[in-house]
């Protein structure tokens, strides 16, 4: 059986809504959590392992993540701790085919709240940091191309725009949808 339509859609490179400040949510509603199952099924379609508001146009302050050990809802979530740190090539649904090495913290500590809005707080390494770093990037309108050098940002932006004038990403995500 497959996925009922959304009414969300995932927001690609040049699109503002990717480069603005969210707003911090002050409670959670079932509209909320409705839109919060969406999202989980567009990143699941689009194979991402994690998603912001943002990326969907929506300018509030939650994200989400599912490194294979279920999916971790976060509303207005800070990071208030970091150690360590690693460099890694990250990707993101809203910039297809583009691909930057990032050094991040390779442990952090984060606050916020659940989709219930119950206060949280998460300890997480490796990979689960590395993707919580990455989604709250979002919410501060801070892409993965900010992380690369003046050079390899110009040659990313070119692929991107011209990857995005074919129809690219968007159609094979429509597609998904569909089926």
């Amino acid at each position: 059986m497959s996925p009922a339509p959304t009414r969300l859609k995932i927001r690609f490179y040049g699109d503002p809504a990717l480069r603005r400040r969210a707003r911090p949510l002050e409670g959670v509603s079932d509209a909320d959590r409705q839109c919060f199952q969406e999202m989980a099924e567009i990143m699941r379609c689009g194979g991402g392992i994690g998603l912001a508001a943002p990326q969907v146009g929506i300018d509030r302050q939650f994200v989400m993540v599912d490194v294979g050990e279920g999916l971790l809802i976060l509303v207005n979530p800070r990071i208030v701790r970091k150690s360590g740190s690693a460099v890694m090539e990250e990707g993101c649904l809203s910039l297809p085919g583009a691909y930057v090495k990032v050094k991040r913290a390779k442990k952090v500590t984060v606050t916020g709240y659940n989709e219930f809005f119950d206060k949280i707080d998460i300890s997480a390494s490796d990979l689960l940091a590395r993707a919580l770093q990455h989604e709250i990037d979002h919410l501060r309108g801070r892409l993965i191309l900010d992380y690369a050098n003046v050079f390899a940002r110009f040659r990313l932006k070119k692929k991107l725009k011209a990857y995005l004038r074919r129809g690219g990403y968007g159609v094979s995500q429509q597609k998904a949808q569909q089926e």
